[in-house]
C-alpha cells in the first residue's frame, strides 16, 4: 500500500476540481474517492481522478483505509460535514470560509479538537511568493513601523453561476463578494499587519442577481493602530488583485499586472523585486498531508480562520446598521 495519505473528496464543484489537481501535484497525498448527490458530477470526477466515485457520504467516511478529506461542501453545511468526519476520525481541510458564523467556526475547530483530528483551511493567497517576501521583511524590520495598506480583489462573475446558487445569496454567502473572495485579503493583511480590531463597511449590488452585495469595502484598524482598507468586486470588467503595504522605513506594491515592487524610505526609484512562482494550493495541501503524519500543524486551523471570518462579519454588521464594529463584538 502507498505510503501517502489517502484522501477523499466531497462536495464537487469547480474548486474541487481545482483541489484534487493539486492534491496531485504533492508528494504526500492521494485522492482515492468521491462523493456528491449528482450521480453525474461523481462520475465525472472520479474518471478525471482516476478514484472511486460512492453513493454516499456515510460510504465514503466508513472506507476505513481513509485518512481525512477534502470538503468543498457550501458553507451553511461544514459544519455537519467537519463534524461527521470527525466522528469518524477523519482529518479535515475545509475550503474558507470557516462556516458562515462566528459561533459555527468556534464549534467546528472545538469538534476538530476533540476529536483529534488535524483541520486545515484553504488560505493560499497568504503563501504567495510576493506575500512571503514581504512578510519576511516585516519580520526582520525592514519596514519599521506599519502604518497603512490598501488592497483590493476584483472579479468578473456576471453569468459564473446558475440563478439562485447559494453564492448569489444572503443565506448562503453572508456579505456577498465581501466573504466569498474579500476573505483572502483580510487573512493577508491580518499575516502582515497583525489583527484587526474594527471594521467599517460599505457594499451595493450592482451586476449579480440574487439578494447579496457584488461590491464592498472595508475600512479595518488593526490593534497596533495600522490602517487598511479592502475593496472587493464581482461586477468589475476583469480579474485585478492589489496590495501596498506602508511602513515607515520601506513600502512595497503588489499587483498583478506588474509584480512586486519596493521602495526604501529616502528614495523615489521603485525596485522591481523578482521572486519565484509558487505552487500554493498545492503547499497548503501537502502541509496538511504532512501534519496528518505527525509533521508540524497547518498554519491555517480553525482558530485563525474564525478569526478573519469574524472580521469580515463585522464589516458586514457595519453596512448594517451603519456603525463601526469592534472584531470582538462577533465572539459574543
Amino acid at each position: 500500500m502507498s505510503d501517502k495519505v489517502r484522501i477523499g473528496v466531497v462536495g464537487i464543484g469547480w474548486w474541487s476540481n481545482v483541489l484534487a489537481s493539486a492534491a496531485q501535484r504533492t508528494p504526500n497525498l492521494e485522492v482515492v474517492s468521491c462523493f456528491t448527490r449528482s450521480p453525474e458530477k461523481r462520475e465525472a470526477f472520479a474518471e478525471e481522478f482516476q478514484c472511486a466515485a460512492v453513493d454516499s457520504y456515510e460510504a465514503l467516511l466508513d472506507d476505513p483505509d481513509l485518512d481525512g478529506i477534502i470538503n468543498t461542501t457550501p458553507n451553511h453545511i461544514h459544519l455537519e460535514t467537519t463534524r461527521q468526519a470527525a466522528d469518524k476520525g477523519k482529518h479535515v481541510f475545509l475550503d474558507k470560509p470557516i462556516a458562515n458564523t462566528v459561533q459555527e467556526g468556534l464549534e467546528i475547530t472545538k469538534v476538530c479538537r476533540d476529536a483529534g483530528v488535524i483541520l486545515a483551511m484553504g488560505y493560499q493567497r497568504r503563501r504567495e511568493a510576493h506575500f512571503r517576501w514581504v512578510k519576511d521583511r516585516i519580520e526582520d524590520g525592514t519596514f519599521g513601523i506599519l502604518v497603512q495598506a490598501e488592497a483590493n480583489i476584483s472579479r468578473d462573475r456576471a453569468g459564473k453561476f446558475e440563478p439562485g446558487h447559494w453564492r448569489y445569496t444572503a443565506e448562503g454567502m453572508p456579505g456577498g463578494v465581501m466573504l466569498q473572495i474579500g476573505l483572502h485579503y483580510v487573512d493577508v493583511l491580518e499575516m502582515l499587519l497583525g489583527p484587526v480590531a474594527e471594521v467599517s463597511g460599505m457594499a451595493s449590488q450592482l451586476v449579480l442577481p440574487g439578494d447579496n452585495p457584488d461590491v464592498g469595502s472595508l475600512l479595518m484598524k488593526h490593534e497596533n493602530g495600522a490602517i487598511s482598507t479592502l475593496n472587493t468586486s464581482y461586477a468589475s470588467a476583469s480579474e485585478h488583485y492589489v496590495m501596498n503595504i506602508y511602513g515607515k522605513k520601506a513600502s512595497a506594491f503588489y499587483d498583478d499586472q506588474q509584480g512586486l515592487r519596493y521602495l526604501l524610505q529616502g528614495t523615489d526609484k521603485e525596485q522591481v523585486v523578482e521572486v519565484a512562482e509558487n505552487d500554493a494550493i498545492a503547499d497548503e495541501l501537502a502541509e496538511w498531508g504532512r501534519a496528518i503524519r505527525g509533521e508540524g500543524s497547518p498554519e491555517v486551523g480553525g482558530g485563525g480562520a474564525t478569526q478573519s471570518l469574524a472580521v469580515v462579519l463585522a464589516g458586514v454588521r457595519s453596512v448594517k446598521e451603519q456603525r463601526t464594529i469592534a472584531v470582538k463584538e462577533m465572539f459574543d
